[in-house]
């Protein structure tokens, strides 16, 4: 990693920060739920920056993946309780930060995940394993009562890419990657009061292009232009303007061109925290780019 991109990574954390700070303000009782993504997209904009991905905006045991859809008419009532999951980039270099936003009576669920994120922070330097982050997530997370979300993971951060290599488990393990000094990394831990494990529900509002491949529908070619300087970050159906798009993302998902993101969701009445920070590896230790 050279200085041009040690700063780019450094300007995306700064502006993550602050706009994730902005769009937390704006969560309360009665606000709707478009409105505060559509303003976190805004903010990024109007600094010059990059969306790396649509504000997830994900309510009491939904834990990720969920944004504001076509004519999204919801609105957040007391005793929800919101992440807010928030990506910027410069010329592809990306900051992923998130907080939880308790409009109820939460702070032990809500101080659980902060404490997990604190918890792995502290490990993060070269040499260490990502099972032992792990391990400290997991006891900060069920020392406090809690469950962590054992099939979520934090992740590697590359140049227009969200998910790269490693992953950052929420749960112990004897192994995993070794950190090396230049490593992108965002761990996210996730603390429930279900079962600690996300199922996918009948829903997605976010998606991405995987492949390049020849489509013969119209719409799934309005669709593709539509996203193509995305380069492979995530979208959200919101965003489009082809009519309709419904038929045309089923068939360019069965064709293998586009990836759908279903929402993830503990059980039914169950609520899920999370935190969230970017970091990058160095030789002594790590800077956190989002805090």
């Amino acid at each position: 990693m050279n200085d041009e991109v040690l700063d780019q990574y450094r300007e995306a954390g700064r502006l993550a920060k602050m706009i994730l700070t902005k769009g937390a303000h704006m969560i309360a009782p009665d606000t709707p739920l478009a409105e505060v993504a559509d303003s976190v997209c805004q903010m990024i904009e109007e600094e010059g920056a990059g969306i790396a991905f649509p504000p997830n905006i994900s309510l009491n045991e939904a834990a990720a993946h969920d944004t504001a859809g076509p004519k999204d008419e919801r609105i957040f009532v007391r005793g929800d309780l919101v992440k807010l999951d928030i990506g910027v980039h410069i010329n592809g270099y990306i900051a992923d930060t998130a907080l939880t936003v308790d409009l109820g009576d939460n702070a032990l669920l809500v101080g659980a995940s902060r404490a997990a994120l604190d918890a792995a922070i502290s490990l993060a330097r070269p040499g260490t394993r990502s099972g032992e982050i792990g391990s400290a997530v997991q006891e900060a997370i069920t020392e406090r009562g809690f469950r962590p979300v054992a099939n979520l993971t934090g992740h590697g951060l590359d140049c227009y890419s969200i998910h790269a290599s490693p992953s950052i488990p929420n749960i112990g393990s004897g192994g995993g990657t070794i950190l090396r000094e230049g490593m992108v990394i965002a761990i996210e831990p996730f603390a429930s009061t279900g079962y600690g494990r996300v199922t996918e529900a009948n829903r997605a509002e976010i998606f991405s292009q995987i492949a390049v491949k020849p489509v013969r529908l119209p719409a799934g070619r309005k669709i593709l232009e539509e996203t193509r300087e995305r380069r492979g970050l995530p979208f959200a159906r919101r965003w489009l303007t082809t009519d309709r798009p419904e038929i045309a993302l089923t068939a360019l998902i069965r064709q293998g061109i586009i990836r759908a993101y279903p929402v993830l969701q503990d059980i039914s009445g169950s609520l899920v925290s999370q935190a969230e920070h970017t970091l990058i590896i160095t030789e002594d230790g790590c800077i956190v780019t989002t805090r």
